[in-house]
C-alpha cells in the first residue's frame, strides 16, 4: 500500500512537471508592438531611350525631393540621337540620288535615240525632195526636213548643255559616297559612344556632299564645260593650321619611319596618279567641248541647206551630208558617254586629292595623342590604294631610291584605277 502511494505520488509529480514544462514551452509571452516609422521617400523613374539596343531602361533616383525633379538628359544619348537622325537623312539621300541617277541615265538613252531618229528622218526627206519632186510635194518635204533639223538642233543644244551621261555619273558617285558616309556613321555608333564632335563632323560631311553633287539642274548644276579641269571636292576643308610634330617614336603606333613612308606615298600620288588623271581629264574635256559644238552646228547647217533643196544639187548634198555627220557625232558623244568619262576622271582625281590631304593632315596635324593609330592608318591607306602593307612599303622604298638616283618612277601608287 505504501509502495502504491509512493508510485502514485511519483506519477502525479512527473505529470505535474511535464505539464508545467509543456505549458512553459507553449505559453510565449506577448511582445509589445513597436511601430517603425519609415520615411516616405519619393521615387522618380526616368525612362531613357537606349538607341543602340532598342530597350527602355528605368532608373530609380532615390532620396530626391519633389522640387528637385528635373529631366535627366545624358550628353552621350543626345549625341547618339542626333547621329541617328543624320543617319536617316543620309539613307534618304542614298535613295534619292539612286533614283535620280537612273532617271538621268534614261534621259541620255531616250534623247540620243530620239535626236538620231529625227536627224536621219530629216536627211531622208531632204534626199527624197532632191529626187525630182515638184510643187506641193517638194514644199512639204522641204518644210518637214527643215523643221525636223531645227528641232534636232534645239534638242541637241539642251542635251549638250546638261550632259545627261555626266549627270547620271554624278548621281552614281553621290550614291556611293553617301553609302560610304552611312557606313562610317554606323561604325562610329557600333564602336563607341558618339560625341558632339562626331555629330558636327557627320553634319559637315553630309552638307559638303550635298554641295558637291546637287540634285536640281537650274541654278545649281555643276558646270559641264569649265575653263580648266579641276578635281571634284566632296569633303569639308580642314580649318586646322598644320603644325609640325616631333618625337613621334613609339607614340600611338607612329614612328619616324612610318611618317617618312607616308610622305613618300604622297610624292608618288602627286607625281604619277593625280597628274595622270588631271591630264586625261583635260583631254576628255576638250574632246567633249568639240563634240558638243559640232553636233548642233551640223544640224543647223543641215536645216539651212534643206530650205534651199530644189534650187540646186548642192543644197541637198549639204543637208544630207550634214545630217549624217550630226547623227554620227551625236552617237559618239552621248552613245560613248564622253561626259561620263569626264566625270569619272574628275572623281578619280578628287579621290587622290582627298587621300593626299588626309595623309598630310594626319602626319602634320594636331597632337599625337589625338591621331588615329599609326598601324590602322597605314592599313587604311594601303587598302584605298589596292595594296598590301608590304607592297605599300615597297612603293615608299622605290620612291626614295628613285629620288636619290634621279630616275623617273614608272609605277603608280594605286592599283585600283
Amino acid at each position: 500500500m505504501a509502495s502504491f502511494q509512493a508510485s502514485s505520488f511519483l506519477f502525479s509529480s512527473s505529470s505535474c512537471s511535464c505539464s508545467t514544462r509543456t505549458n512553459a514551452a507553449i505559453s510565449v509571452p506577448k511582445l509589445p508592438r513597436v511601430r517603425l516609422s519609415v520615411p516616405k521617400t519619393p521615387f522618380k523613374l526616368v525612362e531613357e531611350l537606349n538607341l543602340k539596343d532598342g530597350f527602355l531602361s528605368t532608373i530609380p533616383l532615390e532620396n530626391t525631393r519633389v522640387d528637385q525633379y528635373e529631366p535627366v538628359i545624358s550628353t552621350s544619348n543626345t549625341a547618339t540621337a542626333k547621329l541617328y537622325a543624320i543617319l536617316e537623312a543620309v539613307s534618304d539621300r542614298v535613295e534619292m540620288h539612286k533614283n535620280i541617277g537612273e532617271q538621268r541615265d534614261n534621259w541620255n538613252t531616250l534623247l540620243l535615240n530620239s535626236i538620231n531618229m529625227i536627224t536621219l528622218a530629216a536627211a531622208t526627206m531632204a534626199g527624197v525632195a532632191a529626187g525630182g519632186a515638184v510643187g506641193a510635194p517638194l514644199l512639204a518635204l522641204k518644210l518637214s526636213s527643215t523643221l525636223l533639223f531645227s528641232a534636232a538642233t534645239g534638242m541637241l543644244l539642251i542635251m549638250n548643255k546638261i550632259q545627261p551621261s555626266q549627270l547620271a555619273e554624278e548621281q552614281r558617285n553621290a550614291t556611293r559616297l553617301f553609302k560610304q558616309l552611312y557606313s562610317q556613321i554606323q561604325t562610329t555608333l557600333a564602336l563607341r559612344d558618339p560625341t558632339e564632335l562626331d555629330v558636327k563632323d557627320a553634319m559637315e560631311k553630309t552638307l559638303a556632299l550635298d554641295k558637291a553633287y546637287p540634285l536640281p539642274l537650274l541654278g545649281k548644276m555643276i558646270e559641264k564645260f569649265p575653263e580648266n579641269f579641276e578635281p571634284a571636292v566632296w569633303w569639308p576643308k580642314s580649318r586646322e593650321s598644320p603644325r609640325k610634330q616631333h618625337k613621334t617614336q613609339g607614340k600611338n603606333g607612329w614612328s619616324e619611319d612610318l611618317e617618312e613612308e607616308m610622305r613618300k606615298v604622297i610624292e608618288v600620288i602627286k607625281r604619277k596618279d593625280s597628274e595622270d588623271y588631271i591630264r586625261l581629264g583635260n583631254l576628255a574635256l576638250k574632246v567633249n567641248k568639240v563634240l558638243a559644238i559640232s553636233g548642233p552646228l551640223l544640224t543647223g547647217i543641215a536645216a539651212a541647206s534643206s530650205a534651199f533643196v530644189g534650187h540646186g544639187s548642192w543644197a541637198a548634198i549639204v543637208a544630207v551630208t550634214a545630217g549624217a555627220l550630226a547623227s554620227s557625232v551625236n552617237a559618239f558623244e552621248h552613245g560613248g558617254q564622253v561626259g561620263m568619262v569626264v566625270e569619272m576622271y574628275r572623281n578619280s582625281a578628287g579621290f587622290f586629292t582627298l587621300l593626299e590631304e588626309s595623309i598630310e593632315s594626319t602626319i602634320q596635324g594636331s597632337d599625337l595623342e589625338k591621331r588615329e593609330d599609326g598601324e590602322m592608318f597605314e592599313m587604311k591607306v594601303a587598302m584605298k590604294l589596292g595594296r598590301s602593307l608590304s607592297q605599300l612599303r615597297d612603293l615608299a622604298r622605290k620612291s626614295s631610291s628613285s629620288h636619290i638616283s634621279g630616275n623617273t618612277m614608272d609605277e603608280f601608287a594605286s592599283k585600283l584605277f
